[in-house]
């Protein structure tokens, strides 16, 4: 950075510290003993910037801060980027900022400007959050010098020009914060992205890894060859594989004049793709296009599994998100259409996110049985079976969720190939335990709930136990959807690693399934055990490690080659949040991952089925 400001450790060791503990989040933070403010003309941008992800001067006042518009927006957090044509010889100093005017600025691109007002550092999503502070100028004044002028030339990002490392490790003295850490942006992803936040940058031809969504955006990835997979994702297969390339985009053209294209995963978002680095609540960077590439449909088709055969029992998991009977005929007629052709009608479903017969609305109702005809009905009208189905009614509103809407998890079951063995069924806050029967394990209630007092399950879903017999063989299938990652700080936390606080009950949630499970094998070696639904966690977490423990299960998705692990795209990253897990019994199976949701923009779930066949 080339200014030579004056300004005290003091205060710079005070801004930091600040930041670090999130207290300057809003837009004209001011320290008590900052300096006298620098004569007008003389601050650059890049002063502003600095070479960490803290303005050096936050809370302060700029004057006549020159540059070019390089980017306008008119909706959302309104306002526009302007970029100094005249840069400084630090790669770790950003030569743009945005300024936030709150209303739609009278300035267009190409504007070669003059700003003065307060520099501060916003943090999208608040400090709970973790997220990065975005460096801006508020409570602006602005000048328009001339018009018409050349933007500045746009970095490229490439695969070439991105690091392979993601992120520096955070500072223990700093609670593992990266904010104060100096910048090095030949070194790191997310050091590369923030020496270019507010930056004219562009990329060229890139395959699409997060589909269109509907708030008109969608991911690309700018190394087509990181972690990728036959269908056109970036598989996320670790914590330490946060995919690098991996970029948001979105358009500063208003929707109404011209729509955001629909794209799947693995279409390309082919020409050049220009305008402003922004950082944002839902996403982190995000290239905030003034020019937009075109969409190349590369025409991934929806996964058909292969149907059972006769001595095979096939079981499906699949999260159908808060269904229930106000939802569209429409939605109901392709869930079901998908479990007829997509799954191939399995012998077994367990259903996550039923809601009950009103939905959302606050009541007091719990039965769900309108929801389940409605969707049985479907199924039978799309060529399926007749399915009968089993579940326990939660308490109100005490298993999360929507409010009003009190999601359970159901078993479905074609009684034409399986039978459900009814025990005593428990209600909402009765455990179902083991017991030995004739020599065998038995469910003391099915269905029946596992631990539901157990204050790892508090507003959330208990799982749900039920006993099936296929061929005369006894198999025991316990449903479940886990806590949310609700409250875990994203991949471009100031964290680094993020902090995961989510996963605390959900590792408790584990540990009471596995030990279930264990009394089941306890009591008989040998039984079929199936534990499956929306773990809400990865193949490679400490939940599924807790869910395995002892060798009582093993997390069937990893017998898939690891290009094909995952069932939930989020943020460009192909990962498993669902999944089915097998007792030592079942040693030979098939595993099918059917991706028909989560690589595509148009959507009867979020989260993509997941099938297993064997025979017991």
């Amino acid at each position: 950075m080339s200014s030579s400001l004056p300004r005290t450790a003091a205060v710079t060791a005070l801004v930091a510290a600040a930041l670090t503990a999130g207290l300057l989040t809003g837009t004209s933070a001011t320290a008590a003993d900052s300096p006298a403010d620098a004569a007008p003309g003389t601050v650059r941008i890049h002063d502003v910037q600095g070479s960490t992800r803290i303005s050096p001067l936050v809370g302060r006042q700029v004057a006549d801060v020159p540059g070019i518009v390089t980017g306008v927006r008119t909706y959302g957090s309104k306002g526009f980027w302007f970029q100094d044509p005249r840069t400084d010889d630090d790669p770790a100093t950003s030569e743009g900022v945005f300024v936030y005017t709150g209303s739609a600025p009278a300035v267009a691109v190409g504007d070669a400007v003059t700003v003065s007002g307060t520099v501060g550092e916003y943090i999208p999503g608040g400090t709970s959050s973790g997220n990065q502070s975005l460096t801006q100028i508020t409570k602006p004044t602005v000048t328009v010098v001339s018009s018409g002028n050349a933007v500045p030339a746009p970095v490229t990002l490439s695969a070439r020009s991105v690091p392979s490392a993601y992120a520096p490790a955070g500072d223990p003295a700093a609670g593992g914060s990266i904010n104060a850490l100096p910048l090095k942006p030949g070194a790191y992803a997310l050091d590369l992205y923030e020496s270019l936040e507010g930056t004219n940058v562009r990329i060229g031809s890139s395959r699409v890894v997060g589909a269109t969504d509907p708030y008109s955006e969608l991911w690309v990835t700018v190394k087509p060859h990181e972690n990728d997979n036959r269908r056109g994702g970036t598989v996320y297969g670790s914590y330490t594989a946060q995919n690098t390339g991996r970029l948001q985009i979105q358009s500063l053209v208003p929707i109404a004049q011209q729509p955001f294209p629909k794209a799947n995963v693995g279409d390309w978002l082919t020409g050049t793709t220009e305008g402003p680095l922004d950082f944002n609540q839902f996403g982190g960077y995000t290239l905030t296009a003034r020019t937009l590439g075109t969409v190349a449909d590369r025409g991934l088709e929806r996964e058909t599994t292969e149907k059972q055969h006769r001595g095979e029992l096939a079981v499906a998991t699949y999260n159908v998100e808060n269904l229930d009977p106000s939802d569209a005929q429409e939605k109901f007629d392709a869930l079901a259409k998908a479990v007829v052709e997509n799954l191939a009608s399995p012998d077994i479903v367990a259903l996550e996110e039923i809601q009950d017969n009103n939905g959302a609305r606050n009541d007091g109702t719990v039965a769900a049985d309108q929801t389940l005809k409605k969707f049985t009905d479907a199924i039978v009208a799309a060529g399926g079976p007749s399915y009968a189905w089993r579940s326990v009614d939660p308490v109100d509103n005490k298993d999360g969720g929507e409010p009003g809407g009190n999601i359970r998890q159901v078993f479905l079951f074609n009684p034409a190939r399986v039978t459900f063995t009814d025990r005593a069924a428990g209600d909402a806050t009765t455990a179902t335990g083991v017991v030995r029967e004739k020599g065998r394990a038995a469910l003391t209630h099915s269905p029946g709930r596992i631990d539901p007092a157990n204050t790892a399950w508090d507003n959330s879903r208990k799982p749900l136990a039920g006993e099936f017999t296929f061929r005369g063989r006894t198999v025991f299938v316990i449903a479940n959807h886990f806590g949310s990652k609700g409250g875990d700080e994203s991949l471009v936390s100031h964290h680094q690693p993020p902090n995961r606080s989510s996963e605390a009950k959900r590792l408790q949630q584990a540990q009471a399934v596995n030990a279930f499970v264990k009394d089941i094998l306890a009591t008989e070696r040998g039984a079929d055990v199936l534990v499956l639904g929306d773990i809400n966690d990865f193949e490679f977490s400490e939940t599924t490690k807790a869910l395995t423990d002892g060798g009582a299960l093993r997390a069937a998705v990893t017998s898939l080659p690891r290009g094909e692990r995952y069932s939930y795209v989020y943020q460009g990253n192909s990962q498993v949040l669902d999944q089915i897990l097998t007792s030592p019994s079942i040693r030979r199976f098939t595993y099918d991952s059917v991706h028909i949701n989560a690589e595509f923009a148009d959507q009867n779930s979020d989260h993509d089925p997941q099938v297993l066949r064997f025979r017991p």
